[in-house]
């Protein structure tokens, strides 16, 4: 972005000052250890007060900042300060105000599972023959997805933003502020059942996405999911569904999936044999919403075939790594649900080896009053003919070990608590072989990132 610093203050209904016709934003800010020269500094309040880190700011580049009007009395004197009533409702006016400005489509992407991948396999084939901006690592709430917006290039055609959620009317909010012309809801999953209740409450939540979806919009759902098939029923925008069996309009079929590929066709092309670098036929489901859009936009479907193959995934979704003496390591790090777990453990147990297949899983968090049920639960998801070690970190997944004990020998079955990272780490590294595969599954607060780290 480049803007007039005069003419961000009027977006924001600042007066400005004559002097700022000449100062111009080439980006936005909120931590002070990432400012980069030409930067608009953002002072967000929330465990620290960001005020007290202007000066940093300043002496990274910052050529502006935000000052909420509480604070009036800190301001750095001799410094162009935008005085405005609260700083993360100024970014997210900023970024509303950007938006209309460079006036792209919006894809907007949610789900209880798989949001990050699609959203990144959309991106992709919308590139084709678009200029495509997408949301970066987990830029997905209510300060990541102005941060994404206003980093947007003004040649930007189409941007694809993720929209996170975990609670009701925040997706409300954010689908208001990006107004998607197409909107994609992945599938509906236990994530966040603590603070939902039940999987229709997550639902109902998720489903806010289309309030601010454009009247002419789409939206692009798993038409096999009736929690979802039930309330796209009830609004007026075009529904696109994708998934298994006749009654959807993309289907899959013929799904092969090996240790680094998934393979499949689709009854509308049924000559294109499509292929993601990924494993797990549930990836298969994310790839349909992405073909979904590209049809919505008329991208050929070669160059679909083309951009699925060769897509690039954020970081720690499902990713395969190599240890030092060649293992081979399956990371999925980043979040975790009952659902994603069922799934990558069954994909992960049909790898195939010379060596051992061995599955490391830590808590599942937010699941609420269910979490020792969903836990336990898991067991029916792990074949012991397959997989040969397994290794649990938690509280919650010492109950999933103990329902394993009837599968697995003792020596075969490791429970850790989180801070026992280290142990856990050594033990992996002296039992680990060269014709070994390793999976690491876990919710973000049990920072097996950690573990993965010291194994790569």
């Amino acid at each position: 972005m480049k803007m007039q610093l005069a003419e961000i203050a009027r977006a924001l209904g600042v007066e400005a000052n004559d002097a700022w016709q000449d100062i111009f934003v080439t980006n936005i800010c909120f931590d002070s250890r990432q400012v980069k020269p030409g930067a608009l500094f953002v002072p967000l309040m929330g465990t620290n007060d960001g005020h007290n880190y202007v000066q940093s700011a300043i002496d990274g580049g910052a050529v502006a900042t935000l000052w909420q009007a509480d604070h009036v009395n800190q301001q750095i004197a001799d410094f162009p300060s935008l005085v405005v009533e609260n700083c993360l409702e100024a970014l997210q006016a900023l970024s509303k105000y950007y938006l209309v400005k460079i006036n792209p489509k919006v894809v907007a992407v949610t789900g209880s599972n798989g949001k990050t991948t699609t959203k990144d396999m959309t991106a992709a084939v919308l590139g084709q023959v678009f200029n495509v901006h997408k949301t970066q690592d987990n830029f997905n709430n209510e300060i990541g997805v102005p941060m994404t917006i206003l980093s947007m290039e003004p040649n930007t055609e189409i941007l694809v933003v993720e929209l996170g959620m975990d609670r009701y009317e925040q997706l409300d909010f954010l689908s208001k502020l990006v107004e998607p012309d197409v909107a994609i809801i992945t599938m509906i999953g236990e994530a966040h059942i603590e603070f939902f209740g039940s999987r229709d409450n997550i639902a109902e939540a998720k489903f806010e996405i289309t309030h601010g979806l454009k009247e002419d919009g789409a939206l692009v759902i798993n038409g096999n999911e009736p929690l979802l098939t039930k309330r796209a029923s009830e609004i007026q925008q075009e529904t696109v569904t994708f998934g298994s069996g006749d009654n959807v309009e993309l289907q899959a079929m013929n799904i092969v999936s090996d240790d680094k590929q998934t393979s499949f066709r689709v009854k509308k092309w049924p000559e294109v044999n499509f292929t993601i670098p990924m494993i797990g036929s549930y990836n298969v489901y994310n790839a349909l919403a992405a073909l979904a859009v590209g049809d919505i936009y008329h991208i050929p479907v070669d160059q679909m075939k083309n951009a699925l193959a060769d897509f690039s995934l954020t970081k720690n979704r499902t990713e395969w790594l190599h240890a030092p003496n060649g293992a081979r390591i399956l990371s999925d790090v980043y979040n975790s649900n009952p659902t994603a777990v069922k799934e990558v453990v069954t994909a992960f147990a049909e790898v195939p080896t010379t060596g051992r297949r061995m599955i490391v899983l830590g808590d599942m968090l937010e699941l609420g009053e269910q979490a020792q049920e969903m836990h336990e639960q898991l067991a029916d998801s792990i074949d012991e003919t397959k997989i040969s070690d397994v290794y649990l970190v938690g509280p919650l997944m010492a109950a999933l070990g103990e329902k394993l004990q009837s599968k697995f020998e003792s020596t075969k079955l490791h429970l850790y608590q989180p801070d026992e990272l280290g142990r856990l780490t050594d033990d992996l590294k002296a039992s680990l072989t060269s014709e070994d595969v390793v999976m690491l599954k876990a919710s973000h607060g049990i920072h097996l990132e950690e573990v993965l780290r010291n194994l790569v």
